[in-house]
């Protein structure tokens, strides 16, 4: 998965997040941009992650954004809102299986490295 976002989002210029949508089975329904934002900021509301997943009754969903500057490191905002989105799916019964950060070249996943997600 990490491979294809590299390929399709990795070499943009200014930040996209993307909410990947499995079904029950951990396959994957749908690839959905969610948001562009400038060069190293994105906006996003919480009701437009969860909105696409909602629509096409995704079991679980992944995060994805990108960083322009090539930093793989999750800012604090990275960090909260990954917080935010994981208590949000669990109020809507759809669980978010992990946050991807990429650059052009690599990528890291918050949940392997317990940033943002409860870790045991």
């Amino acid at each position: 998965m990490a491979a294809l976002l590299i390929e399709k989002y990795g070499a943009i210029d200014r930040e996209v997040f993307i909410v990947i949508h499995l079904d029950t089975r951990n396959q994957v329904s749908a690839i959905e941009p969610v948001s562009y934002g400038d060069l190293n900021t994105n906006h996003i509301a919480m009701r437009e992650v969860f909105k696409g997943a909602i629509l096409s009754n995704a079991a679980s969903i992944i995060l994805a954004h990108n960083h322009p500057s090539g930093s793989l490191t999750p800012s604090a905002e990275d960090v909260a809102f990954t917080h935010e989105a994981v208590k949000a799916g669990d109020l809507l019964d759809i669980e978010v299986l992990d946050h991807l950060v990429f650059s052009d070249t690599d990528y890291i996943s918050m949940r392997e490295r317990c940033i943002g997600f409860a870790c045991i």
